[in-house]
């Protein structure tokens, strides 16, 4: 199946204006950009499939452009990555039957959590929209309860149905589980959404047209807007294999990502 990887990346970040240029020191203490670093995970997934940056802003699209990237230039009135996605498809004519959304702020996505997700959106033809949770262990939660203790916007969690289709998603800590004592190689309940998302085109049409909901608003999460509309969006468990994952939500995760980049051995 024909698939376009899309890499929103914007300058003017509420939470963090310019993070798309933010430097990341990798294992041998060179710095790429955390949309290069983003870029070049897109370049590892299998298929050949065709990879773009969106962006509205000059200084990403002349600094994308010098490190090899494809760009596509999208408006400023973009909400969200989920929009920008849209408006670079339209851009560039569709033809693609399945549409990614790599989140321009996760570099460290392994390329397996996407090509999982190509493939389950394939075989489930039902599904309009396709995105990876990866069971958090007790380290990660730890990181969760103690960016939402120090009142910052920290990883996403999700639940979802036995038919994998997505219950909900927040930024708070759920399902509450009741227990602060999990044991580094206990598996825990609780579930890391993954910012990556796969659509079928008619999902991803459709989504523009839509407001936001009290939901998407209130808890900023782009997502949302598709079970506020009664769109089932498919969760797809994915598996770490020893690889570590985080997004950089805010400057604090500079070092935590670094320290990562490190201990994978990431260049």
């Amino acid at each position: 199946m024909s698939v376009l990887i899309v890499i929103p990346a914007r300058y003017a970040s509420t939470r963090y204006p310019g993070k798309p240029l933010v430097e990341l020191r990798g294992a041998t203490g060179e710095a790429r950009s955390l949309v290069r670093r983003s870029w070049e995970a897109a370049r590892q997934v299998s298929g050949d499939p065709r990879i773009v940056v969106a962006t509205d802003d000059e200084r990403i699209r002349d600094h994308a452009e010098g490190f090899g990237a494809e760009v596509v230039m999208t408006s400023e009135s973009c909400r969200n990555g989920t929009e920008r996605c849209a408006e670079a498809f339209d851009v560039l004519g569709g033809g693609f039957e399945i549409v990614v959304n790599l989140q321009g702020d996760a570099p460290l996505t392994p390329p397996w959590f996407v090509e999982r997700l190509i493939e389950d959106l394939r075989d489930h033809p039902v599904a309009e929209v396709a995105t990876p949770v990866l069971r958090a262990d007790a380290a990660a939660l730890q990181g969760f309860r103690e960016d939402r203790r120090a009142g910052r916007v920290g990883g996403t969690t999700a639940v979802f149905g036995a038919d994998n289709t997505a219950l909900y998603f927040s930024k708070e800590v759920i399902p509450y589980t009741g227990r602060d004592d999990y044991a580094a190689d206990e598996a825990t309940p609780v579930f890391h959404h993954v910012g990556v998302y796969a659509y079928r085109p008619s999902a991803l049409a459709a989504y523009g047209r839509w407001p936001q909901g009290p939901l998407e608003t209130l808890e900023g999460l782009e997502q949302l807007r598709f079970l506020e509309r009664r769109v089932p969006i498919l969760c797809v468990e994915v598996e770490a294999r020893g690889r570590q994952f985080w997004e950089l939500n805010n400057p604090q995760d500079v070092p935590r990502i670094e320290a990562m980049l490190a201990e994978m051995r990431v260049a």
